[in-house]
């Protein structure tokens, strides 16, 4: 009998503190709503997509983390989010998070090569906006449609992303091996809507940041 209400008194104990941590993560947004967006945006950015520059196209895990992370360096001039990498045509979300398609969540990038190369944006892409060294995957987010993959549009970005990898492999910049793909680019689908700058929209509609923001600038959330 002793040993039973032990047992339920720590049962307890972990629900309250369940409990607990859940109502911290849902005030969270509020507690900070008051205050200035945690996030930022690079200097360049075009409100529509410009003509005659280069694109970057990237998957890293969710697209609503890579854009917002793109979003805020100089140099880049728009983004837009959507699917790349599969057989399926006009391909739509609800597929995509299906995993049978062979898409990649990507964010395609519009930079100005003067302000920031494209082998700096494949490093940064690597060293800053996600982890390359899981497979499949983004932290919580599993499949195949978040796979780390560079989508090349010519030889030259072939090559430049190929040796920043080498480069980043030979100075043992992780501790696993890089797996990021590098793949031919094929037809872009554009994403919904109501994907585009998705934590911006948040911040507009609520007042508060979205609480993957507020986790990530915590250093709470990992890639």
């Amino acid at each position: 009998m002793g040993r039973y209400i032990i047992m339920r008194m720590k049962l307890n104990i972990a629900l309250v503190l369940m409990t607990a941590f859940i109502a911290l993560l849902l005030a969270l947004p509020r507690l900070v709503g008051a205050q200035e967006s945690l996030l930022t945006h690079g200097k360049d950015l075009a409100m529509t997509k410009p003509d005659n520059y280069p694109i970057a196209t990237l998957a890293g895990g969710c697209f609503w983390c890579m854009e917002s992370e793109i979003r805020a360096v100089d140099g880049v001039l728009f983004t837009r989010v959507g699917y790349m990498g599969g057989t399926t045509e006009n391909v739509t979300y609800e597929q995509v998070t299906t995993g049978k398609t062979g898409h990649a969540e990507v964010v395609e990038v519009t930079f100005d090569p003067a302000k920031i190369t494209y082998k700096k944006l494949i490093a940064l892409f690597l060293t800053k906006w996600h982890d390359p060294t899981q497979l499949n995957r983004q932290g919580v987010d599993v499949g195949t449609q978040y796979r780390s993959a560079i989508f090349t549009h010519d030889e030259t970005q072939k090559t430049e992303a190929a040796s920043v990898i080498a480069a980043l492999t030979t100075e043992k910049k992780f501790s696993k091996p890089i797996v990021t793909t590098i793949e031919p680019a094929a037809t872009f689908w554009t994403g919904e809507d109501y994907h585009q700058q998705y934590y911006e929209k948040y911040r507009d509609k609520t007042g508060q940041d979205h609480i993957r923001v507020i986790l990530k600038k915590a250093g709470k959330l990992k890639d």
